[in-house]
């Protein structure tokens, strides 16, 4: 389904990109991500397709706010049975909350329920609407990190299982890194568009790599040796690139492919932050006025003076005057 709106008040903005499966519009705070989903639900003023021009009521749109926005003092069965008419309206409902393993909990109110358990109540009252479009608003923002990934499973099998087209908007990248297509939002513009691996592998700019959570991204410029000047960090690195000498720059590099090294060349750091799991160690070096973070093998020992090398193939840098920048 394409999506193409432009809205004028309470801000300027303008995207268009297809809905195909489980997509995610990726982009930070005040980007206007849930004001596009409230124009798409005929809820603000605006111009666009589809459903332009039709009443809230009449557009063919499930849509679930931030918070799920259940209704206290009903119960499970009665917030879907809501937006459902006729005798059968209990009967339905229930179908409804069986389809996303919510029957057993038909009588309980909203209160009694964890956010993943609201967050699914909240689907299928959408779904009662027999809608051609899914709007998700921040699907993640309730959910606390340790039942987040499951919560994010079940919510796209279940998405995935209805068959309609889903648009989730979203600053959390681990909610994007499970879509089926992913757009990126910067400056309130559509700044890259495609598969998340393909997104994850080749991000567009300094802005895009930092949406998508990437670490090490920094600014810099690259000088008449084509050299990339750090300023922040207070040294000089080689960088394998074909942008312009004297260009202001974005740059990033893999904390995995930063090496610890005690050697001449080395630029000297120092540890502020270890971040052990059960197959790395993530470093917080302080390098300047900046931090630089490398992963390394958990049982690899750090030695007592480190320094650091930045290999110059694994530096990549797009210039921060660019369109996507």
């Amino acid at each position: 389904m394409r999506i193409d709106y432009t809205l004028q008040q309470p801000i300027a903005l303008h995207a268009a990109f297809d809905v195909a499966g489980f997509t995610v519009l990726l982009g930070a705070s005040g980007e206007g991500k849930s004001l596009l989903l409230r124009a798409i639900a005929g809820l603000v003023p605006a111009q666009g397709e589809p459903f332009g021009g039709l009443a809230a009521q009449h557009r063919a749109v499930g849509y679930l706010p931030q918070g799920y926005a259940l209704f206290p003092h009903l119960n499970a069965w009665q917030n879907v049975a809501f937006a459902l008419h006729g005798a059968q309206r209990r009967q339905q409902a229930m179908q409804l909350l069986e389809r996303v393993q919510m029957a057993a909990f038909a009588d309980c109110y909203p209160a009694t329920l964890s956010g993943g358990q609201q967050q699914r109540v909240a689907l299928a009252r959408a779904m009662a609407r027999r809608p051609q479009l899914l709007l998700l608003d921040e699907p993640t923002s309730a959910l606390d990190p340790v039942t987040r990934d499951e919560v994010i499973a079940e919510l796209i099998a279940e998405v995935h299982a209805f068959g309609i087209p889903t648009l989730a908007v979203s600053h959390d990248p681990h909610l994007a890194a499970v879509a089926d297509q992913l757009v990126l939002m910067h400056q309130r513009q559509i700044v890259q568009i495609g598969m998340p691996q393909d997104v994850y592998a080749q991000p567009a700019s300094g802005a895009a790599a930092r949406l998508l959570g990437y670490r090490n991204v920094h600014r810099g410029h690259i000088d008449e040796a084509r050299q990339l000047v750090w300023p922040e960090g207070g040294i000089v690195l080689a960088v394998e690139s074909d942008v312009r000498p004297g260009t202001q720059v974005e740059w990033m590099i893999d904390p995995a492919a930063i090496r610890l090294d005690e050697g001449t060349d080395a630029v000297p750091v120092s540890v502020e932050v270890r971040h052990v799991d059960s197959r790395i160690t993530q470093l917080g070096l302080r390098c300047g006025q900046a931090r630089l973070w490398v992963a390394i093998p958990r049982d690899m020992p750090i030695p007592p003076t480190p320094g650091v090398y930045l290999p110059p193939a694994a530096i990549r840098c797009w210039p921060a005057d660019s369109r996507l920048g």
